[in-house]
């Protein structure tokens, strides 16, 4: 008997990125950098992709999906499209976080981000001596006691991470949709878990307001 085919896609950034996988073999993989339109783009690069990987959309044992944290629309784009393959092919959706993709292949105590506006990042904590959940934080803000022997910052905001706590930086192993595809493989045996939803992340803690109260005037 063949091995799953698992088919993993992100939008939750700037990109449409999408990758075929069957067992440990990569039969496509495709990234596209793209700052909007990923609506439009999404099931026409799926459709390349399928076409590269040899494969057709009933060939499919499962779909991962990125959700988030990152973009509300992009996510909701990749996630709404890929719970409606689901739906029509009678297979299970497996959400998978972008922290969780970034840190994907790593070994270590791991930080893995995705880079925010205004100098934030989402960050989460893995094989970390200290527990770090899931957080939309200042990165300046990131407390250097967190840092351990060995600790490797990773993600899209990795490097600027890296710089803040002094600890090392790299790269993530590979594209969003691949890493996603991976994740979703191993998940997929004995899978019984809810169907993918958008992750979004609020700030750790609420910050007290800077200006006082407007005075409402009659």
């Amino acid at each position: 008997m063949s091995e799953p085919l698992v088919l993993g896609v992100d939008t939750s950034g700037p990109w449409c990125s999408a990758a075929l996988l069957r067992g440990g073999d990569v039969l496509a993989d495709l990234h596209e950098d793209m700052p909007k339109g990923q609506a439009e783009s999404l099931f026409p690069l799926l459709g390349d992709l399928m076409a590269r990987g040899g494969t057709e959309w009933r060939d499919l044992a499962a779909i991962g999906v990125g959700t988030g944290p990152g973009n509300f629309t992009g996510i909701r784009i990749s996630v709404a499209g890929m719970r409606g393959l689901g739906l029509a092919f009678g297979i299970p959706v497996i959400g998978v976080t972008l922290l969780d993709a970034a840190a994907q292949g790593a070994r270590g105590p791991i930080l893995a981000s995705v880079a925010a506006p205004r100098g934030q990042a989402y960050v989460q904590g893995y094989g970390m001596k200290r527990d770090v959940a899931p957080a939309l934080v200042a990165i300046r803000d990131l407390d250097r006691a967190l840092v351990e022997p060995g600790l490797l910052s990773i993600g899209s905001a990795g490097a600027e991470i890296a710089a803040h706590l002094g600890v090392a930086h790299a790269a993530a192993s590979a594209a969003p949709g691949l890493a996603i595809a991976r994740i979703a493989a191993a998940r997929l045996p004995g899978w019984d878990g809810p169907a993918a939803a958008p992750h979004y992340l609020k700030p750790a803690d609420a910050a007290p307001a800077r200006d006082a109260p407007p005075v409402m005037l009659d």
